[in-house]
């Protein structure tokens, strides 16, 4: 499996903070079935398609504002 730049990964994400919440939010989403973005083996691991996920630019964030 090819290695994802964590530099990049940071950069497409502006924190290590964000990358990571992120990461997990979409490891989740892929453990509770959901379609992958990416072309990946069947034995990749749903934190590494996140992340894979993320640096191909297919999973985005949104800030809410404060009420």
């Amino acid at each position: 499996m090819q290695e994802i730049d964590r530099e990049e990964l940071i950069n497409k994400t502006g924190s290590i903070y964000k990358l990571v919440t992120m990461a997990a939010m979409r490891a989740a989403e892929l453990s509770d079935g959901a379609a992958r973005l990416v072309e990946v083996g069947q034995d990749v691991k749903v934190g590494n398609i996140a992340l894979k996920e993320i640096a191909a630019g297919k999973i985005s964030y949104k800030i809410r504002e404060k009420k």
